[in-house]
């Protein structure tokens, strides 16, 4: 069996709740090398997964002749830069969503990935959430008719800022928009194809916030109004998805049970319930069919964010074709830039970057 040996940049919750797993989980992968600088994290490495080496930089990993595949799970910010080094190392490279702070540093990465013929993938995991697949069930049965309106948020409640976070401080690329906003974009942009027009609202509400901790970004379509929300100000929980048609709507609560598993250190190979969400927070159709009004709960699909990597392999070995593009991530970038661009500006953006009157 062909083994190839991954060097893991972060440890964070970024590298040990979604990365390491799924890693250390698929039999054609060896999780060999990990950047864990603080003390807990090194004793997390330690007692987790104590076949890996824990290295102090990310140099130890990119410049090793054993390493066949690189993962960045950092911050923003140095995305681009760490991806660029290991591309021209000639590891192959997944990054943590966002890829890139700009479209610019996208298609150059892409560019240095083909002129390699290296793999370049991102990590968009929430397509592979059970929520979402169930969202792409809902839809391709067709029983809610013509789409009009789709809206999908990611909501918190925190009303204070973490000292430290990077993601709340004022850098390129930070925000929840580029955080949870680039996977509802992404989810967007894999149902319905890339928008005609992009308008953003973004604004920093908590007290003394000086990143975007609240944002709407409406994608326009011919007929269809797409609407993503993310809020860090949500004490009551909301709807994750509310799509309506003209034979009536869907509505989802709740949320992929994955993540809490992950940060519980749990694995989906050792739990033969890997992402099957709890009955209560299955989804409700309420449609008009035939005359009739209907009512009734959509059992969920399962949750599968081992199935990422195992894609990640299959291309590895020829087998199948990559399921997360550099450049479908490169598009989630450029629907934020226009998002920035029309909120700066207060204006809708048409997607070629031209202004709507």
């Amino acid at each position: 069996m062909k083994k190839f040996k991954v060097g893991l940049i972060g440890f964070s919750i970024g590298g040990h709740v979604f990365h390491a797993p799924f890693i250390a989980s698929n039999p054609n992968l060896e999780l060999y090398k990990v950047t864990a600088r603080k003390e807990e994290q090194q004793k997390m490495l330690a007692e987790r997964y104590p076949d890996a080496i824990g290295v102090l930089s990310a140099e130890d990993i990119i410049q090793d002749p054993e390493v066949d595949m690189v993962v960045v799970a950092t911050s923003n910010d140095v995305h681009y830069s760490l991806t660029k080094a290991a591309l021209e190392a000639g590891k192959h490279v997944v990054v943590e969503k966002p890829f890139t702070n700009t479209t610019a540093e996208a298609d150059e990465l892409i560019a240095l990935a083909k002129e390699k013929g290296l793999l370049l993938s991102v990590h968009h995991n929430a397509r592979f959430h059970s929520d979402f697949k169930t969202v792409q069930k809902v839809l391709a049965s067709g029983r809610l008719g013509r789409v009009v309106h789709y809206e999908a948020r990611f909501d918190r409640f925190r009303n204070f800022l973490r000292e430290g976070a990077w993601r709340e401080a004022a850098l390129p690329g930070s925000g929840i928009h580029y955080d949870l906003g680039a996977h509802l974009i992404d989810q967007s942009l894999q149902l319905f194809g890339f928008p005609d027009a992009v308008f953003a609202d973004l604004r920093a509400q908590r007290d003394g916030a000086s990143a975007v901790d609240d944002f709407e970004i409406i994608l326009s379509y011919p007929s269809l109004k797409v609407s993503l929300k993310g809020q860090m100000l949500a004490k009551e929980p909301t709807p994750r998805f509310a799509i309506y048609g003209m034979n009536g709507c869907f509505v989802k609560r709740g949320v992929d049970p994955q993540e809490n598993l992950l940060r519980a250190g749990a694995r989906p190979e050792a739990d033969p319930s890997w992402g099957v969400e709890p009955a209560d927070i299955q989804g409700k159709l309420s449609l008009l069919e035939n005359g009739q009004d209907v009512e009734e709960y959509v059992l969920s699909e399962i949750g599968t964010g081992q199935d990422f990597y195992k894609n990640i392999v299959a291309t590895l070995l020829g087998d199948e074709e990559l399921l997360v593009k550099p450049e479908q991530a490169r598009d989630v970038i450029r629907i934020l830039e226009l998002a920035e661009q029309s909120w700066a500006e207060q204006r809708t953006m048409k997607t070629e970057g031209e202004l709507i009157s």
